[in-house]
């Protein structure tokens, strides 16, 4: 990401304002609790971009949040290509619909969950566990805007069961977070009971977002990245297979006594 536009816009935006400021870095690290050289190593571009860092100084420069808001774009430009329509779909939706076989959606997982899904991936350091962790978070401002779209969630009920003694207060965490985005009209989840055999849905996560035009658009994932899909054969199938998953799994309130269950048998 430090390469990116957006991350040389933000570095030129905290050099401006803190000269503004009037302010060396020096003076400008002690109001931050950074050292002067650590500013210097930031504005130059030779140490990473800091959330922490980013929102000291929005606070001490007045700036209304501009940086850190640039810090999320930035991010975003950090993005896979292929994932960065699937970004835009998600916050232009009007609806949404997600499948998920293994794991928590991403927009319902905890900061807890969402750090300890990242970390299973070995390759990656814990400075971008964070930076991932922290752009997970900031996709679920969605779900929270004045307009939220309508999100309809499919999940197996072994991957509310799926974890080691190790994670118990994590997992009971999660689901009581699952409980309660319950609670809010524009958020369902179904749970597909353990007993329910094979179905078509076991190929695979997807997800599907509608748009203002009316028109869907679907998201597939695999080890290696994924794809978005928009033309209207695959987005048709993806839409039945939606229904057939659907079917299958409880009711909102007996999907919520599910959750209450296996909450209470790790906790």
């Amino acid at each position: 990401m430090e390469g990116e536009p957006t991350a040389e816009l933000i570095r030129a935006q905290l050099r401006r304002l803190r000269v503004n400021a009037e302010l060396s870095q020096e003076e400008f690290g002690k109001l931050v609790h950074f050292s002067g050289s650590q500013v210097s190593a930031v504005e130059l571009g030779q140490r990473p971009l800091d959330r922490f860092f980013l929102k000291r100084a929005d606070e001490v420069l007045g700036t209304g949040g501009l940086l850190t808001s640039l810090l999320k774009l930035a991010e975003r430009d950090g993005q896979p290509s292929w994932f960065r329509p699937w970004l835009e779909a998600e916050r232009q939706a009007q609806q949404m619909r997600c499948y998920q076989p293994t794991l928590i959606p991403g927009l319902l997982q905890t900061e807890n969950y969402a750090r300890a899904v990242i970390r299973t991936d070995d390759m990656i350091s814990n400075d971008e566990v964070e930076k991932r962790v922290a752009v997970r978070m900031d996709r679920q401002a969605v779900l929270s805007r004045p307009d939220p779209p309508q999100f309809v969630a499919v999940i197996e009920e072994t991957i509310l069961r799926r974890t080691d003694e190790g994670f118990r207060g994590l997992m009971a965490e999660q689901i009581a977070h699952l409980i309660a985005c319950t609670e809010q009209p524009h958020i369902s989840i179904h749970v597909i009971p353990a007993e329910v055999g094979m179905h078509v849905g076991l190929t695979g996560h997807f997800t599907l977002a509608r748009t203002s035009d009316g028109g869907w658009v679907g998201q597939l994932e695999n080890q290696l990245g994924g794809k978005v899909v928009d033309n209207d054969e695959d987005v048709a199938i993806l839409l039945a297979r939606w229904e057939s998953v659907r079917n299958e799994a409880l009711s909102r309130r007996q999907s919520v006594e599910l959750m209450k269950e296996v909450m209470t048998s790790w906790s």
